[in-house]
């Protein structure tokens, strides 16, 4: 049960840090301080919405799209892992990385790009989500879908309060959180890379 719980909790606060909901907010209201307040509302669950979907198949997937491309595990953790560790050291310099941000300005639905996708599910979240789910059975599934959706629920809290939470926290508030989710990340990213290299040198050996 310890054990559960820990995974629980590491696997939260691994999409917690990747997602930043603190600093993902001043993203969303400054996208949508054109919009009326139903419009913002409707704006804030289609991109979470969105972002669980594409981040609740590719968990449930992950076993299948590795099988289809022939894909290791090991290859999944040193990837994941260096992905992941580019969006913590971004944060860590107190912007966002360029594989969760968007410079196209075109006329388009924002609430799926650039706010689903690669903000709030960005190829750093996806590896993530990967590599939490296909380490274990269903089970471990299980509790990567869950955790990504009380981070979704918290995530529309935020969006649905974000001129509130921006104005409270200040752009200083905001700047700490970031570099402090970045901290956690690049720990987290150094993690995955360190599996990954032991599980790939067991599975050399285990070839030759």
């Amino acid at each position: 049960m310890q054990d559960l719980f820990t995974v629980i909790v590491t696997v939260f606060m691994g999409f917690f840090a990747i997602m930043n909901p603190i600093a993902n907010t001043a993203v969303f209201v400054g996208l949508t301080g054109q919009q009326s307040v139903e419009q913002q509302r409707r704006t804030a669950f289609k991109s979470v919405c969105t972002a669980f979907l594409v981040v609740a198949v590719f968990s449930l997937l992950g076993k299948a799209i590795f099988s289809l491309f022939g894909i290791t595990l090991p290859a999944l953790r040193l990837s994941g892992g260096i992905l992941v560790f580019i969006v913590g050291y971004h944060m860590l310099q107190g912007s966002s990385s360029t594989m969760h941000s968007s410079t196209d300005n075109s006329d388009q639905d924002i609430a799926i790009s650039p706010l689903a996708i690669p903000i709030l599910s960005g190829p750093g979240t996806i590896a993530t989500a990967m590599n939490y789910s296909a380490a274990g059975g269903f089970l471990q599934i299980l509790v990567t879908i869950v955790a990504f959706a009380i981070l979704c629920v918290i995530t529309v809290v935020c969006f649905l309060y974000g001129q509130r939470l921006v104005k409270y926290m200040g752009s200083e508030g905001i700047g700490i959180v970031t570099r402090l989710m970045g901290l956690i990340l690049t720990v987290i990213a150094m993690q995955m890379f360190i599996q990954g290299v032991h599980d790939a040198k067991h599975l050399f050996d285990k070839l030759t």
